[in-house]
Formats: structure tokens, C-alpha cells, sequence
């Protein structure tokens, strides 16, 4: 089952369909919070957000990737953790996990990926600079806002920018 069917049959109660759902994204999802939540808050995290998953299942439209949406949850309560402890909060990114562990359909995501990195202009300009910044070097917003001499604000609505363009190419919407 894929995991759009799996969410689905999660809005009826489906406990098989979370744990497989949770079998196949909690290992991903662990490694990238591990990189930023100390260890004791990554089990936290990781159960929170399949609970969060579990509960907002309804609200999946299932017009993106299931990874992406599930990753969003993770970085929601990764917030939610950190500000319940008056901690500072986690930049964590927007990457998308790999293809399911097939190693082809990585390497044509890749390719595809490579190809919308292309639409936003030769290396070195300002939007592939941004992108490599924060998505390739994970430096967080305020850090590029400084080395950019702009301001936080406008780093995040460049970048908003960015992933919209992206989002397009890699879809193949018109735009």
C-alpha cells in the first residue's frame, strides 16, 4: 500500500495502516531530529508527531508527497518540544526523504531535482545561492540573513519563493 492509502485508511481507525505508515517514516524522521534534539527528545518527537499524524489524517489532501506532510508535522512538534522547554528553537529543513529506499527512483528524483535547481538560474546567482545556503550548508535563516546583509524577513520570503518555484518545476504545474 502506498502511503496516500495508508492515511486513509488511517480517518477509519486503521491501526495496522499508522504502523506501517510509522515502520516506514519514524527511522528518517528520527536521523534528521537526531541532528538537531538531544537524544532524549527525538522518541518524544517522533511519537508525537505519528500521534499528531494519526489525528490530522483527514486533513491530508493527498496532493503532495506523504513524506513531505509527515516531515511538517515532525518540524511542528520539534517547535512545540523546544518552546515547552524555553529552549531556542530547531532550524530544521524542508528536505524531502529519499524515495522509499529504491535506489531508481532516488536517482530520478535527483535528476528531477537537479533540473528544477537549473530553472532557478546558473550556479552562483542569488536564488541557487540561497538554496545551497540553507538546504545544502543548513545554515539557519538568521546566519544567511547576515552573510546576505538582509533582512530575516526577506531571506524567508526569497526562500518562499525558491520552494514555490521548485514546487512547480518538480510538479510540472504551469508557471
Amino acid at each position: 500500500m502506498d502511503d496516500a492509502t495508508l492515511i486513509a485508511a488511517m480517518r477509519g481507525d486503521d491501526d495496522a495502516a499508522l504502523r506501517e505508515l510509522f515502520d516506514r517514516h519514524a527511522p528518517w524522521i528520527a536521523a534528521r531530529l537526531r541532528r538537531v534534539l538531544p537524544a532524549d527528545a527525538v522518541e518524544d518527537v517522533v511519537q508525537e508527531t505519528f500521534v499528531a499524524v494519526w489525528r490530522g489524517s483527514d486533513r491530508y489532501s493527498g496532493k503532495g508527497a506523504a513524506g513531505a506532510w509527515i516531515w511538517g508535522i515532525a518540524r511542528r512538534q520539534a517547535a512545540l518540544w523546544t518552546r515547552a522547554r524555553e529552549l531556542s528553537p530547531v532550524e530544521l529543513g524542508e528536505e524531502l526523504p529519499s524515495a522509499d529506499g529504491d535506489p531508481a527512483a532516488a536517482a530520478i528524483r535527483n535528476v528531477d531535482l537537479a533540473a528544477a535547481l537549473r530553472s532557478l538560474g546558473p550556479a552562483g546567482s542569488e536564488q541557487r545561492e540561497l538554496v545551497r545556503m540553507i538546504y545544502d550548508e543548513e545554515r539557519p535563516v538568521a546566519e544567511v540573513a547576515r552573510t546576505l546583509g538582509l533582512p530575516p524577513g526577506t531571506v524567508k520570503s526569497r526562500l518562499f519563493t525558491v520552494r514555490k518555484r521548485l514546487r512547480t518545476v518538480l510538479l510540472g504545474e504551469q508557471g
